[in-house]
């Protein structure tokens, strides 16, 4: 019975940003848990081949190529997904980029860019979502946030108010949406191996910190965000709603 809790069979999850890195990762885990999984990104040849890879696996995998910052393609594509007769049971807003520039420095632009796709991008995607699941009672959104969700650090202003937005957004999605069915969560991942951060795990003094500042002492691996996904995309987590998890080796609750 308690296993059962955790299984995904039956379900459609979308995972924006997943051809790769921590999206990727949570593509496998929730195919894993026996969900059939969605790609989304916005290279069409990369997504097909982490399908592909995915399929050889034996995980039942469909791709879905948008823009997460396109608000005219994402209801396209949700448009689509409707007419196809598919349900997404199952959003994770995981599609982000980072931008490391004083702000003294920053253009506004490149500050609503980051913005934009980090943090409005989960609302207008969640709004989607959240139209077809609460007609039906049920649904699971699932925010990636970061460590600068509750912590701020110097060079990263625009990403870190975006996830400090994440934070609060999946708040306001669980205060809303609650009545409806729907939990809505985040999990903030700390510094993980991923293409994102090769800069900074190739920089010795800041490799050092990471390690020295972490109790683990270590990086995390995507792949060990898995769980905490199935957990909150899951049966087990049906009155878990409006929190954010840091899996992040126990570096944000100590000094």
């Amino acid at each position: 019975m308690s296993l059962s809790l955790f299984d995904l069979t039956g379900r459609t999850a979308l995972i924006t940003g997943s051809s790769r890195g921590l999206g990727r990762a949570f593509a496998e885990g929730l195919a894993g848990a026996g969900a059939r999984v969605i790609l989304n990104g916005q290279d069409k040849d990369r997504l097909d081949d982490a399908a592909t890879e995915m399929r050889a696996a034996g995980h039942d995998v469909q791709t879905l190529a948008f823009d997460v910052a396109d608000e005219t393609a994402i209801v396209a594509a949700f448009d689509r997904l409707d007419a196809e007769g598919i349900e997404v049971d199952i959003l994770m807003n995981n599609a982000g980029i980072q931008f490391r520039r004083p702000m003294l420095e920053l253009d506004s632009a490149d500050w609503r860019r980051v913005i934009e796709i980090n943090l409005t991008s989960a609302f207008i995607i969640g709004r989607e979502a959240a139209k077809r699941m609460a007609p039906r009672g049920r649904g699971k959104i699932i925010n990636i946030g970061s460590l600068t969700s509750e912590l701020a650090r110097a060079t990263v202003a625009p990403y870190t108010v975006a996830k400090g937005g994440i934070k609060m957004l999946t708040k306001a999605m669980a205060a809303e949406w609650g009545e409806k069915g729907i939990q809505a969560n985040a999990i903030g991942p700390g510094y993980m191996i991923t293409d994102m951060n090769k800069a900074l795990l190739e920089n010795v003094d800041f490799d050092a910190w990471v390690k020295a500042r972490t109790p683990m002492r270590r990086w995390g691996l995507p792949e060990e965000l898995a769980g905490t996904a199935i957990y909150l995309a899951s049966d087990a987590s049906n009155y878990v709603s409006g929190q954010i998890i840091y899996a992040d080796g126990g570096m944000i609750s100590v000094l």
